[in-house]
């Protein structure tokens, strides 16, 4: 007598982790193609404007009136007392190094906006020290640097700490507001010179050395655990209704 086959369940709590498992992956892998399309367009910008000979800010800011996107624009800008200016500290890495890169305020006249913030540079942790801010320093510091849009904070950034001065992402209104500065430019202008040569410290990094665009393997690293993931819940299945 041949013996009835026993039913194929579906195992419920399996099949529920694996969904939700294969989604994550799978947005992942969506969310790195997007990243690589955004790369794309950026290494572009770089090319055709940041080896440019510097122009005034004021006037480059002026072109957001027509809808002009601001980044990669090389300019040139004077800031009364910027060396001794207060200052946030962003938190960033550069060359496997963590450190803080620190923002400060610009007064500038372009188009709708009264405030550059400007990026002086990066100081290591190491450095224990930090630039001394005098609140009625007028010096004039010249700047030279470009002009960078804030990159939008993620899913995986840490939210900013404006109370104790620690910053993860670029957030131009938050941070004009802490320095008390009205009607600030969306971009940042990041500085090639250097703002203050007493502190040699602080060392401008307007652009790392070459700007990698790898975010099509990362994507591919995704969709690829995801199609693992498909396999070994298959694999599990026909073991189980082999037994």
């Amino acid at each position: 007598m041949t013996e009835p086959a026993r039913p194929r369940n579906i195992p419920l709590g399996l099949t529920l982790a694996t969904l939700i498992s294969l989604a994550i992956l799978i947005a992942l892998g969506v969310w790195q193609m997007q990243r690589m399309a955004w790369k794309s367009e950026l290494l572009a910008q770089i090319e055709t404007r940041a080896e440019a000979a510097p122009r005034p800010a004021g006037e480059i800011l002026a072109l957001a009136a027509g809808g002009e996107d601001l980044g990669f624009y090389r300019v040139n800008l004077t800031c009364p007392g910027l060396d001794t200016a207060p200052f946030l500290q962003l938190y960033a890495i550069k060359d496997g190094q963590a450190g803080q890169r620190l923002i400060s305020a610009c007064p500038v006249a372009g188009g709708d906006y009264q405030t550059l913030l400007v990026d002086r540079g990066f100081v290591p942790d190491t450095v224990t020290e930090r630039p001394p801010v005098v609140a009625d320093g007028t010096g004039p510091v010249e700047v030279i640097g470009l002009l960078r849009n804030p990159d939008p904070a993620n899913f995986v950034t840490p939210d900013n700490r404006p109370d104790t001065n620690v910053w993860y992402s670029r957030d131009v209104g938050a941070m004009a507001e802490t320095l008390g500065v009205v009607a600030p430019a969306p971009v940042f202008l990041l500085a090639e010179t250097a703002s203050n040569p007493a502190f040699p410290a602080l060392e401008p990094t307007p652009l790392p050395g070459e700007i990698a665009n790898r975010h099509l393997e990362y994507a591919l690293t995704w969709f690829g655990l995801a199609g693992a993931l498909i396999a070994v819940y298959v694999a599990v299945l026909r073991r189980r209704w082999k037994s």
